[in-house]
């Protein structure tokens, strides 16, 4: 059997582009004590990738040039030497862009392909849920009756967070850049309002649908999108920075309006996170997350792109604005 995998080759300068990765094949790794083999089945591109291509490391280690990339797969064991999973069993974890990946159980978790598909495990029940769970409303401690504005609101942490916030009570404004995403907010998620920012004048449309101001802002996008919002913020609010995927690519430091004025003038908090600062909590999360979707209380969709060898298409598709919900690529029809 062969193992095809993708490595980064050459770290990207502005957008990503095919230039940057390459697509190997070598044999299926053999497995030792302890350890299991892994075939996958769905593998998850998330925004936050771009800044570990860049070398530089942040919260998390840098890829490294010529090695396999890795991200969150959801795949079976199809041969085991470890205890605690059999094959046959479906898993979630870290794991590398590739074909088949070896673990040694340390970094996986079983899934219970009963309770839900098992796509979710990297979606609306797993990483990206978990961020819009534990950001909103840990961060944002929501109110019934205050105004929340999502900015990415038709990305796989908008749209969740967004329904959370109407479980809670709160009006919701979404911002999003399609026509076609705005409907979808709107019709299917229960949104309360919406604003394409490429067509509509986003300060405007604030003025007009945030008309008591802005109590929670959470904030997937930054750039001049977040400064409107910013400028409308009310007495005590929350600004919750999850990410900033309109600099990610930029070659130079992004500057705008500073806000440090008004946040003194509002007592606000902006406060950033990842979701690894929640993680003694995940198994609440994941709990909760689980019984929204099996009851319907949260919808979700999956942007799903065939082929390991397309993985980098879907990657760069995030930065086009291409997915709608949560961006995955099937590798093997399990």
């Amino acid at each position: 059997m062969e193992n095809r995998s993708i490595l980064l080759v050459k770290r990207p300068e502005g957008m990503p582009n095919q230039d940057n990765f390459k697509l190997i094949t070598k044999d299926v790794p053999e497995i030792g004590d302890g350890e299991v083999l892994i075939r996958t089945i769905y593998l998850s591109v998330d925004p936050y990738m771009r800044g570990r291509m860049n070398g530089v490391k942040t919260y998390a280690d840098p890829f490294e040039l010529n090695e396999v990339l890795s991200g969150g797969v959801v795949g079976k064991v199809v041969e085991s030497r470890n205890e605690k999973f059999q094959i046959g069993d479906i898993i979630e974890g870290r794991l590398s862009w590739a074909d088949y990946a070896v673990s040694k159980g340390d970094n996986i978790r079983k899934i219970d392909p009963s309770l839900a598909p098992i796509s979710t495990a990297v979606g609306v029940v797993g990483m990206p849920g978990l961020t819009a769970y534990f950001g909103f409303l840990d961060i944002g401690k929501p109110k019934q009756g205050e105004t929340v504005v999502v900015s990415g609101a038709a990305g796989a942490v908008g749209s969740t967070v967004g329904q959370i916030a109407k479980i809670k009570g709160c009006y919701v404004v979404g911002i999003a850049g399609t026509a076609e995403k705005c409907k979808y907010l709107k019709e299917e998620l229960g949104f309360d309002q919406v604003i394409n920012y490429k067509t509509d004048n986003v300060k405007q449309k604030l003025k007009e649908h945030c008309p008591n101001g802005v109590d929670i802002y959470f904030d997937n996008v930054g750039g001049e999108i977040s400064d409107a919002v910013i400028r409308r913020i009310n007495y005590q609010s929350r600004i919750i920075l999850c990410g900033q995927i309109s600099a990610y690519n930029l070659q130079s430091i992004d500057s705008g309006p500073r806000v440090q004025g008004q946040l003194i003038q509002k007592s606000a908090l902006m406060q950033g996170f990842i979701v690894g600062d929640f993680a003694k909590q995940h198994r609440e999360g994941l709990k909760q997350l689980g019984q929204w979707v099996s009851e319907g209380s949260i919808k979700y969709r999956e942007n799903v792109i065939e082929g390991l060898e397309n993985t980098p298409d879907a990657f760069i598709g995030l930065f086009r604005g291409e997915n709608t919900g949560k961006q995955l690529v099937k590798v093997n029809n399990e």
